[in-house]
């Protein structure tokens, strides 16, 4: 077993922690605040709360994190590209300008003192002759915020100037929060099937393409599923589309699931079977069921 709590006990944890009811809501402040056991006053806006916990506190948060990193600029250049990047260790490594061998050197220490953890694609690559990298994951949803949002514009917010940063952050906030509704959808899929558990789950990459959702049931059986995170609703086209990214990866899933943040076209209900379940945030607010003090993690973080 991991040493690192999963994703969702990580979600958890800080939803009784902080009271969050809202799932929308919660998962955007998760994405930012998650997995430091800090105390977050969800009333307040998310920017209200990332200058007051964050950018006030930059001095103190950089140097706890500079004692586990010991200041290397190799590992700071891994982390901010793994953080901004597709989270694949050979593209973040050239992201990063370091060779393979320098890139493998700081993703072990990294590995080592508990800032990242590794991932594998869930399917072994039809050639075999084809490598396929590994994804790097941060082992908390705020050190990846820190090193895509924050760390890159350190030398305007050491002297309390935060436009730079500000306005970064509203230019790709709305992407930022897709890996975390992603981990929490597949943790979904994984809890919503009972009797045919789900053994495997996770997602698929190669060299070609993605599929976001790939799992196996104890019985066998393939499930894929894709996941929409846009204000318009999903329609048939979504499943054309996962079903297109099957066939190119010579995959035949059993089942589809596709999750969409802003539900689905009355046409596309009709579609849903035992073949194809359907995901909306409704679905996702169960993962925030029955909270109790069972849930909350103990963290030795510094609070802010």
């Amino acid at each position: 077993m991991s040493k690192h709590p999963t994703l969702l006990q990580q979600f958890r944890s800080f939803c009784f922690q902080n009271n969050a009811t809202d799932i929308e809501k919660a998962i955007e402040y998760f994405a930012v605040f998650g997995g430091m056991g800090w105390n977050v006053d969800m009333s307040k806006s998310l920017e209200e709360l990332i200058e007051e916990k964050v950018l006030a506190n930059y001095r103190y948060i950089h140097a706890d994190l500079t004692k586990i990193t010991q200041s290397n600029k190799a590992h700071h250049s891994l982390l901010t590209a793994l953080a901004v990047g597709d989270r694949r260790e050979h593209s973040a490594f050239r992201r990063a300008n370091l060779s393979r061998k320098e890139g493998e050197e700081s993703a072990a220490f990294l590995i080592k003192f508990g800032l990242l953890i590794r991932e594998a694609s869930q399917e072994d690559p039809a050639d075999e002759n084809e490598e396929v990298s590994d994804r790097l994951i941060f082992t908390a949803p705020f050190l990846r915020f820190w090193f895509s949002s924050v760390s890159p514009y350190y030398k305007g917010i050491k002297e309390g100037d935060f436009t730079e940063m500000k306005e970064r952050w509203e230019n790709t906030k709305q992407t930022f929060f897709d890996s975390v509704y992603e981990g929490l959808v597949i943790a979904l899929v994984k809890q919503s099937f009972k009797e045919d558990w789900v053994a495997k789950i996770g997602s698929y990459w190669d060299k070609s393409g993605e599929i976001e959702i790939l799992g196996q049931t104890k019985s066998g059986k393939v499930l894929a599923g894709s996941c929409k995170y846009s204000k318009a609703k999903a329609n048939k086209s979504e499943l054309s589309k996962l079903q297109e990214k099957c066939a190119r990866a010579k995959l035949n899933p059993d089942m589809f699931v596709i999750f969409s943040k802003s539900g689905f076209s009355s046409e596309f209900k009709k579609e849903k079977s035992e073949t194809l379940k359907l995901y909306s945030l409704k679905n996702l607010k169960t993962l925030m069921d029955d909270l109790n003090e069972k849930d909350l993690l103990v963290n030795t973080n510094k609070k802010y």
